[in-house]
């Protein structure tokens, strides 16, 4: 059963969400070391939240 789920192409809400969480987690950690940059990615992960909330309401 498992190895039919193995090659299980992702949504692209599933993709989405792995590079909002991904800038995030950067976005935190720069944000110790440079707030602009910190911020620029925190920006990039907002407008990754907003395709995955219009996805969501169209499918």
């Amino acid at each position: 059963m498992f190895m039919f789920g193995l090659f299980k192409k992702k949504s692209e809400v599933e993709l989405l969400t792995e590079k909002r969480e991904k800038l995030l987690k950067e976005s935190f950690d720069l944000s110790k070391i440079n707030r602009i940059e910190a911020d620029k990615k925190f920006a990039e992960a907002e407008e990754i939240a907003l395709k995955i909330e219009l996805l969501q309401k169209q499918g």
